[in-house]
Order: C-alpha cells, then sequence, then structure tokens
C-alpha cells in the first residue's frame, strides 16, 4: 500500500483528496497536516467524513507530521510547498504541489509568474524546477520520466482552456493570437476562508468579473498552448464568479484559419483526445453542463465552428475541485507510483 500524507488537509482541494484516497484500492491515508482546526479528528472537522477518516489532524511542526511518506500531496498556497518539499523529497517521498510552485521549469519562469501576480520572486527551492513535470496528463503523459518525484498540479482554470484549445493549437486550425478565453466558477474556487464578497447575501444572485489586470492562471494556459503550437501564444482571458458551488464553463474561441471547416475540427479533436479517457467530445446540440461532470475527474468538450463568422467555439466543463485539483492530482499519483491512470477515478458523479 503507498503510504500517504497530506498537508494542507483543511482546506477543499485537501478534502477532496482524502476523499478519493479513502476510496483508492492502493492507497492509505497516513498522516494529515493543516495551519488550523488541528488537533482534531478529520471527521469531526468534516463530519461527512465521520467514522470514514478520524486521523487527528496534525500541526506541521508535530514530530508525528514528519514521519516518512511514499507520496505527499501539498495541496496548499504558493510557497508552502516549495519551503517543504525538499525534506520531504530527502525522505524519499514523491510530491505533488497543488500550487503554482512547481509548474514551471525555471527560476526565470517562475519569477515572471510570481512577478504578475505579485508574490515574492525568489523560488526556495531553484534546483527541484528542473525535475519538475507539469502536472496535466492529457497534455504531456509521455513528459513524466520512470523516477519522477515532483508534480506541479495545474491551475484549475488552466485544466479546462488547455485541454479544449491544445487540439486546435497542435493542428493549427486557428490564428495564434486570436483566442478568448471566457471562463465561470462556483464560488468554491475560492476555498474556504470566508471573505466578504464571498458572504452569502454578497454572492446570491450575484455574477462578477474579477483579476481583469491578470489572473495567476493565464501564464500557464499561455505557456502550454505556445508549446503545443510550436510558437508564443496569447490569449484575451475573463475569469468570472457565478452563484453555485462546484464547476467550471469555459467558453473558448479562436479565429479559423482559412479553410478550415467542421469535418477537420473535429478529426483534430477525436485524434488528439483519443487516448484520454477522462476528455469527452460532443457536439453542439449536446445537453451537458457542469452538473454532468460534478465529483468526477472527467471534462466535457462541447467542440462547434460558427461557420458564419469562422470561429472555433469549444465549451469546456469541468469540476474545480475535481479535476481542476483533485481528483488530476490523484491521476499523477496513479502515474508517478506506475498504478494504472484511472485507479480510483473512474466513476460516474452524483446527478442532479
Amino acid at each position: 500500500m503507498i503510504k500517504v500524507k497530506v498537508v494542507g488537509c483543511g482546506g477543499y482541494g485537501g478534502v477532496g483528496i482524502v476523499e478519493l484516497l479513502l476510496r483508492h484500492p492502493e492507497a492509505e491515508i497516513q498522516t494529515l497536516v493543516a495551519a488550523t482546526e488541528t488537533g482534531r479528528p478529520m471527521g469531526e472537522l468534516y463530519p461527512h467524513l465521520d467514522g470514514f477518516c478520524d486521523l487527528p489532524v496534525l500541526t506541521p511542526d508535530d514530530p508525528a507530521a514528519q514521519v516518512p511518506a511514499d507520496v505527499v500531496f501539498f495541496a496548499t498556497p504558493d510557497r508552502v510547498g516549495m519551503a517543504q518539499a525538499p525534506a520531504e523529497l530527502a525522505r524519499g517521498a514523491r510530491v505533488i504541489d497543488y500550487s503554482g510552485d512547481f509548474r514551471f521549469d525555471s527560476a526565470e519562469t517562475y519569477a515572471e509568474y510570481a512577478g504578475r501576480i505579485g508574490l515574492a520572486t525568489e523560488h526556495l527551492a531553484p534546483e527541484l524546477l528542473g525535475e519538475s513535470v507539469y502536472g496535466l496528463p492529457e497534455l504531456n503523459r509521455s513528459a513524466y520520466r520512470d523516477d519522477q518525484r515532483l508534480v506541479g498540479n495545474p491551475g484549475c482554470f488552466a485544466v479546462g482552456c488547455i485541454l479544449g484549445l491544445a487540439p486546435a493549437m497542435a493542428a493549427g486550425l486557428v490564428e495564434r493570437n486570436s483566442v478568448i478565453c471566457d471562463c465561470k466558477t462556483g464560488v468554491s474556487g475560492a476555498g474556504k476562508k470566508p471573505s466578504a464578497i464571498h458572504h452569502y447575501p454578497a454572492r446570491y444572485e450575484n455574477m462578477q468579473a474579477y483579476r481583469l489586470s491578470g489572473h495567476q492562471h493565464v501564464m500557464e494556459i499561455e505557456r502550454a498552448l505556445g508549446q503545443v503550437a510550436g510558437e508564443e501564444v496569447r490569449v484575451t482571458f475573463t475569469a468570472q464568479v457565478v452563484p453555485v458551488c462546484r464547476g467550471i464553463l469555459s467558453t473558448l474561441y479562436g479565429t479559423l484559419r482559412e479553410g478550415v471547416g467542421p469535418a477537420q475540427v473535429r478529426e483534430a479533436y477525436e485524434e488528439y483526445h483519443r487516448g484520454n479517457h477522462f476528455v469527452r467530445l460532443y457536439g453542439r446540440d449536446a445537453a451537458v453542463g457542469t452538473a454532468h461532470v460534478r465529483g468526477t475527474n472527467f471534462c466535457n468538450l462541447v467542440v462547434d465552428v460558427d461557420e458564419r463568422t469562422e470561429r472555433l467555439r469549444v465549451v469546456a466543463h469541468i469540476d474545480n475541485l475535481m479535476k481542476g485539483q483533485a481528483s488530476n492530482a490523484l491521476q499523477n499519483m496513479n502515474l508517478i507510483c506506475g498504478l494504472p491512470e484511472r485507479m480510483g477515478l473512474d466513476q460516474p458523479g452524483a446527478y442532479p
């Protein structure tokens, strides 16, 4: 059995991976760590886990939190993983980090990312960046080495945008700088910590765009799409929060290159995602929405061509807490531990 430690277990991303690990046939949760709400059983912190996971939530400095594990998930904000991952790796663990700490392969690229979003630009473990892999398997499964120790899990918005646009970029279907990402997320994307703008009266029947000056996931979207296209890509990205709990709906547009039609688009998407079990393709008439991926690792793509305006239109649906976070992280664990990629993940969600 794979012994697992979850750092940041108290947040939505942390409890999400705990839920998944409890159902995984080859993993066992060994240690739970958090910065707050410590000293309590996990089943008391989250009553739906009562009787299923009653391990105590430890502080980071508790000696029991230092016991070596086979895999460590950092369900933590930026700069936590980079500070603590070196010690976990030295103890022999494989590390999967939820934040932007290990999504980039050089200190210079990380500094550009951090500077854009107002973080300190110095990486605390730059020597590890070269061995990290950007953890979206459907994009770069072949980049995972047999001895992969470190994975930077992608940002939630980035997942839907990349999976929805990579086939078009790889096949050269759209003008590379014509791409628009119009993305709507549920309130859970802001995390568990209360704030005035996410207080129920402020959020109920209210929608708004935010971070128009620069969202933290734009750089990884442009970087991934540029690597697929073989040239620099710029996107216009707008994030909006809507009054639902979970789910991201990303409507993606790009101007088709001359001569590209619906048949060519469909062929490109089927070819690119042929080996990607967790990506499902639909036509324009499909009645699918975020409810149909809730609680799953699936990304549903409605692929369409607006022939009147000669634009590609792709609508991507993911659960921001699953494929946008915890279940994608578990998929990464399966890959780096030599397990079947779909283990513990190949199941439908709950509906309605």
